[in-house]
């Protein structure tokens, strides 16, 4: 017999994990090309108007300069836009590099270097000099408020803002209790560790390229049609890639330039896009949101007004779902929700961890943490007074919801009911202490677009198993291999798993949350059918068994098999379609998340010392790398609370920072402790292995929990993210 009990569910080390400590993991900017040329980006430094000229005389004669590429001298590409969106990208016109003379933000590419080495087309970059005619612009998100609009097209894949519902301004004008305040968010830029980075190998009749992406089948679509390579084969390749938070969704512009200048030199490039160019690539859009929630006094919702205004680019309608769960989440029958877009002089905003919920649920759960004190009720009883098993926007039940359970072993672990109700009862030496706790939810589901996987008998007895999504730091690599080890009977060790290359099996792009759910249902799908294959091919081969599957999957067994087929391939490809859901059922992932800060309080300085997450995330994999995902979420959440901010000097149109020196994310002396609970739920209505996903769900309470913290650590009510030490002080004074 070669393997025991089932390996889905314990927590197994990651399999990639001894190539990533050794350094064999390769990442886009890694691999070895022979006879590569280097490129380097020169950016805009107006935020709108028009390239007038550009002088690139001594930018030429640098030592080392083969070309510099700008509007005028590219190659030809396909303009047209839907090439440029990810399967669920923004309505509208997408950004295209050196596509004309128009410059649309500032940080956008206005011309390209490329030279025998990185330092040549660093330096020569520099010496390009571009003259601009200026129009007026405009990125103070406030300064457009009154020009917000409803987007009239909407976002594909993307649930409308729910109707409303009941009369819920009437109600809300007649509750016993009122609640109403203004919420706003900043923007926060994508910063992962890896950088975007594309290698491209140019062949004669083939195109490999290397890149930092979330889907490199959607990539080699793109490049294939964008610059008509339809004669030459694209291979995309991304097998390992340092976070990616969706920045990578749609096509970016280092995999853009580097095989535009590959096709106009029929050279290999390599870009590199360095930290201070990755501020003009996307950002979690800025937001100013009201709520209004009235209720009686025992805290029971009676009415919910919900109203978000968020930036956007001049030339697409980026939206995200940032006030569909408020509309479902708790019990009220008067519902009223407007979401509004502000066009700004910026590159698009993009999705980011929890899109949309991990700002909109900001304000909700600080508007019910608000409501709690306006009626002296527990934040943690007026939640649970407001529970619903019901879709309150869809009217139907949720596939699964252990959210009750969240909320009592949360609230258990972390000693919640110590907690005194007052602000600025809590104190620790001269620290105040604040514990604060908020709702999480996010969807949970299949992709809209199919998937396959391949899994075939090695010779020597192994199962190989490959599928073209990628592993963005996730543990897919892991999971894959314990959802197939367990399907074939075999042990991990039998198991090979090759991913991120869209030469193999079609799988749509990883986020959302879907990857584990639709990815794994593709492979189990697929060895399931080689198991039929090879158990059927076994009969036929007259190969002696007491019936048993886990006999007939053996070595031994499979290698007189592989004899008596004269080596025949035995192999097996399932695709998976989205799980028949219908409108029967809503599939959301629920978390509750406990938060302690302590502040100090002469200096106005916040610590994050404890923070408890509570998850119900249907069936979980690997508790292991679940547990990593949850902690790497809750870290960006602590970012999001105190840190993130993507200032703009409005005066110029850009961003201010230019690395981490300026833009603050959380180091490891801001991480306390992150304990992660995950309460047990049975789905087997959201995906056919019954797993719901853990991605994004980790990050999208966090920063209300604190934020909810400090109002009980210092009686200060900060409406307005991130939470600074600034900002605190001058409330406080």
């Amino acid at each position: 017999m070669d393997r025991g009990p089932a390996i889905t569910g314990k927590s197994i080390p990651r399999i990639d994990g001894p190539l990533k400590v050794r350094g064999q993991a390769k990442y886009a900017a890694e691999y070895e090309v022979p006879d590569l040329l280097h490129a380097a980006i020169v950016s805009a430094s107006i935020a709108k108007g028009r390239v007038i000229s550009i002088d690139s005389a001594d930018a030429k004669s640098f030592p080392g300069v083969v070309a510099v590429l700008t509007h005028q001298n590219r190659p030809w590409f396909w303009p047209f836009s839907f090439l440029y969106k990810d399967p669920a990208g923004p309505p509208g016109q997408p950004f295209r590099p050196l596509y004309n003379d128009r410059v649309h933000f500032s940080g956008q590419p206005v011309a390209l270097v490329v030279g025998d080495t990185y330092e040549a087309a660093r330096d020569a970059a520099a010496l390009v000099r571009v003259s601009y005619h200026r129009e007026q612009h405009s990125t103070d998100l406030a300064a457009e408020v009154s020009r917000a609009y409803k987007s009239p097209r909407r976002r594909l894949g993307l649930a409308p803002t729910p109707q409303p519902t009941g009369d819920a301004d009437r109600a809300f004008s007649e509750a016993p209790v009122k609640v109403e305040a203004t919420y706003t968010t900043a923007a926060e830029n994508h910063h992962p560790m890896e950088l975007f980075a594309t290698t491209v190998e140019w062949g004669d009749k083939t195109v490999t390229v290397y890149d930092k992406t979330q889907s490199p089948k959607s990539v080699e679509i793109f490049l294939k049609v964008a610059f008509r390579l339809f004669r030459r084969k694209v291979r995309v390749v991304s097998s390992f890639v340092g976070g990616a938070f969706g920045l990578g969704l749609r096509p970016q512009q280092s995999v853009f330039l580097a095989v535009l200048a590959a096709k106009a030199l029929k050279r290999s490039i390599r870009l590199v896009i360095p930290r201070d160019q990755m501020f003009a690539l996307g950002y979690r859009a800025n937001s100013i949101q009201t709520v209004s929630l009235g209720a009686d006094k025992n805290g029971h919702l009676l009415a919910v007004r919900h109203r978000a205004i968020a930036a956007t680019s001049r030339n697409e309608d980026a939206q995200d779902p940032m006030l569909n769960f408020s509309a479902s989440l708790y019990r009220c029958h008067n519902v009223k929700l407007a979401y509004e877009l502000a066009k700004l002089d910026t590159v698009s905003p993009c999705d980011m961890r929890a899109p949309g919920a991990a700002t909109g649920m900001f304000a909700l759960e600080c508007a019910m943490d608000e409501l709690a004190y306006a009626t002296n009720v527990d934040p943690l009883v007026l939640r649970l007074a407001n529970y619903t098993e019901r879709d309150q926007s869809e009217n139907r039940p949720f596939s699964s919801k252990a959210l009750r359970e969240c909320y009592a072993q949360g609230a258990e672990r972390f000693g919640w009911a110590k907690r005194s109700h007052a602000p600025r009862s809590m104190r620790k030496g001269k620290e105040l202490v604040g514990w604060g706790m908020a709702t999480g939810v996010w969807e949970a589901a299949m992709s809209p677009v199919p998937a396959r996987a391949k899994v075939r008998l090695l010779a020597d007895g192994r199962f190989e198993v490959t599928s073209s999504i990628t592993d963005i730091g996730t543990g897919t690599y892991t999971i894959l291999t314990q959802i197939a080890a367990d399907a074939l009977e075999a042990s991990i060790e039998r198991v090979v798993v090759k991913l991120g290359d869209s030469a193999l099996p079609f799988n749509p792009i990883q986020g959302g949350s879907w990857t584990a759910a639709t990815s794994g249902s593709a492979v189990q799908a697929a060895c399931n059918k080689l198991k039929k294959k090879i158990l059927s091919r076994a009969k036929q081969a007259g190969i002696v068994g007491n019936g048993q599957s886990t006999e007939l999957l053996s070595p031994a067994a499979l290698a007189d098999l592989l004899r008596l087929s004269d080596h025949d391939n035995l192999s097996a490809t399932a695709t998976i379609i989205n799980f028949p859901f219908g409108k029967k059922y809503t599939g959301a992932t629920h978390s509750a998340v406990f938060a302690e800060v302590r502040i100090d309080e002469e200096l106005a300085v916040v610590r994050v010392t404890r923070l408890v997450c509570a998850v119900a995330a249907g069936r979980i994999l690997n508790p292991a790398t679940a547990r990593s995902q949850i902690i790497g979420a809750s870290v960006m959440g602590i970012g999001k609370a105190l840190y993130e901010d993507a200032a703009t000097d409005h005066n110029l149109g850009r961003c201010m920072a230019h690395s981490f020196a300026d833009y603050h994310i959380p180091s490891n002396a801001d991480v306390y402790e992150i304990e992660v609970l995950f309460a047990e739920e049975t789905d087997d209505k959201v995906s056919p292995i019954g797993v719901k996903g853990v991605g994004e769900i980790g990050s999208v309470a966090v920063a209300p929990a604190i934020a909810n913290a400090i109002f009980h650590a210092t009686g200060q009510r900060i409406r307005d993210l991130p939470i600074t030490i600034d900002r605190l002080a001058r409330s406080r004074d």
